[in-house]
């Protein structure tokens, strides 16, 4: 059983018991949400597809934890003109356990 579910501009396939790195969301710790923006549910042999989304299905989650992502270097060069630019970015993301689909 997996659904697809869509957060944060972004896709997920999800299911039970699986963790994700989402875009962060406002909510803290050990509190539980609910993902009503559903593309796909499947179960078995049985494949829903919304249009866009599905109505009624919704797929809960806890969270697991806040945190940042490994730092992503920039780095732009020009040649013959001796200009160099190096930058860190460290994107936010919430970490979230699927309970149910």
């Amino acid at each position: 059983m997996f659904a697809v579910i869509e957060t944060g501009g972004k896709q997920y396939r999800v299911s039970p018991g699986q963790k994700v790195k989402i875009e962060k969301l406002e909510i803290k710790e050990g509190e539980s949400l609910v993902f009503d923006k559903v593309l796909l549910k499947a179960d078995g042999e049985s494949v829903t597809i919304g249009a866009p989304y599905i109505s009624g299905a919704k797929v809960e989650a806890k969270v697991v934890r806040q945190a940042r992502n490994k730092k992503v270097i920039i780095f732009k060069y020009h040649s013959k003109t001796r200009q160099r630019k190096k930058r860190g970015h460290r994107q936010y993301f919430t970490e979230v356990e699927v309970t149910k689909v």
